[in-house]
């Protein structure tokens, strides 16, 4: 064995020419479990080619494939870190954050900010679901307020893209107060007459959608995103029963009037320029 690995292997690898294949080189399709290159799946917006499932997209690509040019300014808001209940499972909340943070490189759970879709000026509050699954706390209200606050300043439309498994837990009653704080936020929008529109992702749950997710003008939605307050698991558990095929997921919702229209993501930059564009009476 000492001979394989102290000199086969090195005289392959200087064949080679390359030590080790990346692990990241290829990902499965949680529909089809099909394994797609990862540069294939980047140049199809990380939608599965074999069965058109939409996979998770980050914040800079979401920023990428809706915005023109994909120029995009951020607008800061108040992010310190914060742990009012001192609250602890296997680790402590502020470690969590830390860690999330570090990995994401990120504030918080949202990226606000503002740019042009189809020319229309537009302010957007963009979820990430790889900081602590998107869940709303207390940095995320103050982000969705200060880009509310900055659109009825500025005159421009509203873009709100939740990715959410809800509220955050280890904040407890402070996360549950970015609900009414929230759509208080929303209705400014609303009163100032400026398009506020939604864009359900997958998933959209919990206290964020029970909140101002549910209060667009325009609900649209990714193809097969689930939108709910409670997850079918849960549901069919409690009443003892099983649910429709497709429950809560977009498609279901629109043939019952809870979401407008579902729209592929490689149109949704279009779609949306359109709307804008008849919302604030532009030609486009």
């Amino acid at each position: 064995m000492n001979w394989l690995t102290n000199f086969v292997r090195p005289k392959i690898r200087a064949l080679v020419g390359s030590s080790e294949v990346p692990e990241n080189l290829w990902e499965k399709c949680p529909g089809c479990e099909q394994m797609i290159f990862h540069k294939e799946l980047s140049a199809n917006l990380r939608v599965c080619p074999h069965c058109d499932n939409h996979l998770e997209l980050g914040c800079d690509d979401r920023i990428r494939c809706l915005f023109d040019g994909g120029e995009f300014t951020r607008i800061k808001y108040k992010s310190k870190l914060r742990d009012p209940l001192k609250f602890r499972d296997s680790k402590k909340y502020s470690d969590r954050l830390k860690a999330a943070r570090d990995s994401s490189g990120e504030e918080d759970a949202v990226v606000v900010g503002y740019g042009r879709i189809g020319g229309n000026k537009t302010v957007a509050v963009i979820f990430d679901f790889d900081f602590m699954g998107g869940s709303m706390g207390s940095a995320v209200g103050e982000g969705f307020i200060a880009g509310a606050e900055f659109s009825v300043a500025k005159g421009h439309s509203f873009l709100a893209i939740p990715c959410s498994g809800g509220a955050r837990m280890q904040e407890g009653i402070f996360s549950l107060m970015q609900m009414p704080r929230t759509v208080s936020a929303v209705n400014e929008i609303k009163e100032a007459e400026l398009p506020y529109i939604t864009l359900f992702t997958n998933p959209t749950t919990g206290g964020v959608s029970a909140s101002f997710a549910m209060l667009g003008d325009i609900h649209i939605a990714e193809p097969g995103a689930l939108v709910a307050f409670t997850g079918p698991r849960v549901i069919e558990g409690t009443i003892r029963e099983k649910l429709p095929d497709g429950f809560q997921k977009s498609e279901y919702l629109l043939s019952h009037g809870m979401v407008d229209m579902v729209i592929h993501r490689k149109n949704l930059k279009e779609t949306i320029g359109k709307i804008l564009s008849l919302l604030t009476h532009k030609r486009y």
